[in-house]
């Protein structure tokens, strides 16, 4: 006897495979909406939606997109549902990558990706070196993306300015999924650098801060200059010398050399140190003072004495 039962067979998986006509962020209806071009999700309609809640799909949702006239394909996660029917809007770095046009149509396919493990990344320019951590700014852009894909150019945003690494190589596979992982990653040497020319340009702008006076370096001041003058005494008579730096002109004193600072190598991270000098120049020649005893002083009275005759 065989009993039968609504769970006896698993449930067979039906991708998601549609066509849109895709479109920039910048062509969404509504305010500017920086959050997608910074990383790699898409927003589509909300039939989108009702189509995947009745698919046995994996989550989160990965998708293909396919440019089937140039048969470029990139790999996205899904921002939001909020598009109009027929419309998906794709970061200006992904058209690009898939060389779309306003308008253009593109195939959107769920997919299953593995999970990464490492990733190597060139920056197309030298302007990247510049970041300090440049892996914890990559740590911090890559969390608005949803997966990798090998031979894509990403556009990341640190400081008001926008940066483009390629995507040399993904493991296990050539699109990977970046959500819930531990992946190394790797820098290879930006598009057009050049260790000599750089290590020459650092070790010039050493020489110029250890050998040189920074105030030096300013330009002449033109024109105007306030409190430039001379001040003369209403009576005729000549400034008297106070010291001996007076009595010579400026323009014999040299420029004193420029000396750098001594770093404190026991400086405690959180702490505020006041030093405070107290003592004057003849601090030596002055004898101790008495220690400072409150009203001891000597009183008066606003009352004068009566005299008595």
């Amino acid at each position: 006897m065989f009993q039968f039962g609504f769970n006896m067979f698993h449930e067979i998986s039906r991708p998601f495979n549609m066509t849109y006509r895709c479109y920039s962020v910048s062509m969404l209806p509504g305010n500017e909406r920086q959050d997608v071009e910074r990383g790699g999700k898409i927003i589509m309609p909300p039939s989108a939606l009702e189509s995947l809640t009745r698919l046995n799909i994996e989550y989160p949702m990965i998708f293909k997109l396919t440019n089937k006239k140039t048969k470029r394909i990139t790999h996205c996660g899904v921002l939001e549902f909020v598009a109009d029917e027929g419309k998906v809007y794709l970061p200006h770095w992904m058209m690009a990558n898939l060389v779309l046009e306003e308008g253009a149509i593109i195939q959107i396919e769920s997919v299953s990706l593995p999970v990464a493990t490492f990733s190597k990344f060139q920056p197309l320019s030298e302007d990247f070196l510049d970041i300090t951590n440049p892996k914890a700014v990559l740590e911090n852009c890559l969390r608005n993306f949803s997966c990798l894909t090998t031979g894509d150019v990403i556009a990341i945003k640190y400081n008001s300015k926008v940066y483009e690494l390629c995507v040399l190589e993904t493991k296990p596979g050539n699109a990977v999924k970046i959500i819930e992982c531990d992946m190394n990653v790797e820098f290879a040497a930006p598009v057009g650098y050049k260790e000599e020319d750089h290590m020459s340009r650092a070790d010039g702008d050493d020489d110029v801060t250890m050998d040189e006076d920074p105030a030096s370096m300013m330009p002449e001041p033109a024109g105007f200059v306030a409190f430039k003058g001379e001040g003369n005494r209403l009576d005729g008579k000549k400034k008297k010398l106070t010291s001996e730096s007076d009595s010579e002109p400026q323009a014999s004193n040299p420029r004193q050399p420029y000396v750098r600072g001594v770093p404190d190598y026991d400086y405690v991270v959180g702490t505020l140190r006041f030093i405070r000098n107290y003592k004057t120049a003849n601090a030596k020649d002055e004898t101790p003072s008495e220690p400072f005893q409150a009203f001891k002083g000597e009183g008066f009275t606003l009352r004068t004495a009566k005299s008595k005759n």
